[in-house]
């Protein structure tokens, strides 16, 4: 089952794209960044990228047993580092490490809250979350356009009990994206999609008495699935607004746990120099199952250089 619907999101995804496959590597050559620089493109050799990226989710309804309540509010804070760089000279490899920073509320705290930074037992967590050296590939010449992200995410905080405050999953995380995107004729819109797996490794969070393990993680021996599909339009080569849908499904593979959610999003990129772009990004959690209803807003600042 695992097997077939990993095929058959592939497939879906990137099967009728591969049609209007680009030979061309350097078709976006003299545009800005923003229309270059897709997460499916790599770089040059010697050539940075750097990627400070802010995600504030908030929460006052959830799916549980398949039923949608209302809770108490929680709030979730991540911001990331992303820093690659190029170490090919046909621009088929790059190398980077991702860092996650997180800060979470509970408790019916104000949305704001997490910007407080606070450690309060059953009230607030924040700190280093992981630490993931990555890789990139374009494995296929005549797709320069198609390339695969592969990170292996370490746990550098201590504990994942709810007890103290949840703060992020106590897990090894080994997570592949698949990238993909094209431009249409005219270069006014671009079709981007991503599938995205990631499989968690360590402990359970429950004892084989049915104890809680504080030093296990709920995902652990699990998979997640994750396509989602972004049309951006430009009205201006420095200027371009998107919409898309993401889904994500968590499989069980032996821990008794699985989830399932689907967001709706919009949001808009603008090139502020030849070497910055930023970028604000919505999401609304439309439908899930054992996961939160809520809602992220997201910012992000990228230098290409």
């Amino acid at each position: 089952m695992i097997k077939n619907v990993l095929i058959l999101s592939f497939m879906l995804l990137f099967n009728p794209l591969f049609l209007f496959a680009q030979e061309e590597e350097e078709l976006f050559e003299g545009v800005t960044n923003i229309q270059n620089y897709t997460p499916s493109k790599l770089l040059e050799k010697g050539k940075w990228d750097i990627k400070w990226f802010n995600n504030l989710y908030s929460q006052t309804r959830a799916n549980a047993n398949g039923e949608n309540l209302k809770v108490p509010r929680s709030t979730f804070f991540n911001t990331s580092l992303e820093v690659f760089t190029g170490i090919s000279q046909n621009k088929k490899w790059n190398t980077g490490v991702i860092l996650e920073f997180r800060s979470n509320t509970f408790t019916n705290q104000k949305v704001t809250s997490v910007f407080s930074f606070q450690n309060e037992v059953g009230k607030s967590r924040s700190g280093l979350a992981h630490i993931a050296p990555s890789v990139k590939v374009a494995p296929f010449h005549q797709l320069p356009r198609f390339s695969i992200q592969s990170s292996f995410f370490i746990p550098v905080f201590d504990k994942e009990t709810n007890e103290n405050g949840y703060l992020a999953q106590k897990s090894f995380i080994w997570q592949n994206r698949f990238f993909y995107d094209y431009t249409f004729p005219g270069e006014k819109f671009q079709l981007f999609s991503e599938f995205g797996t990631r499989m968690f490794f360590g402990k359970k969070n429950k004892n084989e008495d049915g104890s809680f393990n504080p030093n296990g993680g709920f995902a652990n021996t699990s998979l997640e699935v994750a396509p989602g599909i972004f049309l951006s339009y430009f009205p201006t080569s420095k200027f371009t607004v998107l919409g898309y849908v993401q889904h994500a499904q968590l499989i069980d593979l032996g821990n008794e746990f699985s989830q399932n959610y689907s967001a709706l999003g919009a949001g808009a990129k603008y090139q502020l120099s030849e070497i910055l772009n930023i970028e604000l990004l919505y999401s609304k959690f439309v439908r899930g199952y054992e996961s939160g209803l809520g809602q992220s807003f997201n910012m992000g600042l990228r230098a290409i250089f």
